[in-house]
């Protein structure tokens, strides 16, 4: 399970630091596509094919169904650490999330989510508020 808020940078090359936690969990070699929200999704090969098989069960007749799965498979790539815990973010994902210098690494449950900290900070203060009423909601789903 990856939980915790980490700070970090991501280099000029568009290198960032992986938390030593989440590589230890994620493995050798791992995907990262493109989250919701504007964020990057990273997950366990492990993960990741649980998620492609329930991914392929949606039904291809349906248009939002087509372009949800093209969203997420077409920006996924394999990335690995390099010997310093890097790993290097393609452009395409690091333009997606508006990865610029201030990155902010969170554990969500069964992935990890890679945030510009501007955006997680924006989001953080949108959501708050409403933590309360979100809460009720999840009572309403038998959470």
């Amino acid at each position: 399970m990856f939980m915790g808020e980490f700070q970090h940078t991501i280099d000029t090359k568009g290198r960032l630091i992986l938390p030593v936690k989440f590589r230890e969990s994620l493995g050798v070699s791992f995907i990262a596509t493109k989250g919701l929200d504007n964020c990057l999704f990273v997950y366990a090969l492990d993960e990741w094919a649980m998620l492609e098989n329930k991914l392929k069960q949606l039904p291809l007749a349906k248009p939002e169904a087509r372009a949800f799965v093209r969203f997420f498979f077409s920006g996924a790539a394999e990335l690995e650490c390099d010997k310093q815990g890097r790993i290097l973010i393609p452009t395409n994902l690091r333009e997606y999330a508006q990865l610029d210098k201030d990155v902010t690494v969170i554990g969500v449950s069964n992935r990890v989510e890679i945030w510009s900290t501007q955006a997680w900070s924006e989001y953080n203060m949108k959501i708050e508020p409403t933590v309360t009423e979100l809460t009720e909601h999840l009572v309403d789903l038998g959470i």
